[in-house]
């Protein structure tokens, strides 16, 4: 497996979002979930609409049992991924049982082979020039919540982390660098 880097820029992160919306709403949301939650990459490729959808509506959390574990982790989706979920899952008929990501051929979910190419594709249209992958949406969600204070105790269990030093090193985060955390409580 070759070493692949998060999205740092947010700009970037919005001109991923602008290209793959060109392309299609089920790339996009793809590249949305991925950014925001931080699952794997074969747990996003499973996912069916009854995992994230109600019928009308996105599910406030989404919940993925852990092969390993047997433990069922809950995952929030927020405001940008519920307005994806709707605009992807409102313009079709959908079964609950369909996969989220569906393939164009037949009602399987799309490879990883395929979900490595929409991502590479749009990054070298952005003009993204380090190397990057499907691991890139977990470290991008990662790098970012790091910035914005969550603890890297939280992180290093959402990635299935053994270290702190492992959550830090896959994200590309220098220990000795410093760094402001805006802890808004806003009561």
């Amino acid at each position: 497996m070759q070493f692949v880097n998060p999205i740092r820029d947010l700009e970037t992160i919005q001109a991923m979002k602008d290209e793959l919306r060109k392309h299609s709403v089920r790339d996009l949301l793809l590249f949305v979930l991925g950014i925001n939650t931080g699952i794997s990459l074969l747990d996003l490729l499973n996912l069916t609409v009854q995992d994230v959808w109600d019928g009308q509506n996105a599910k406030q959390y989404l919940y993925i049992k852990d092969e390993r574990t047997e433990e069922e982790k809950a995952y929030y989706l927020n405001s940008k991924v519920g307005e994806i979920l709707f605009e992807y899952l409102s313009n079709n008929d959908w079964k609950s049982e369909d996969y989220l990501f569906k393939s164009k051929k037949d009602c399987r979910p799309i490879t990883r082979q395929q979900a490595y190419r929409i991502i590479n594709h749009s990054a070298r249209e952005v003009g993204i020039l380090e190397k990057i992958g499907t691991h890139t949406l977990r470290k991008t969600f990662g790098y970012h919540a790091y910035y914005r204070g969550v603890a890297i105790s939280i992180l290093k269990s959402i990635l299935h982390h053994h270290s702190t030093a492992e959550t830090l090193k896959y994200l590309g985060i220098d220990k000795t660098e410093k760094r402001t955390v805006k802890v808004d409580v806003n009561l």
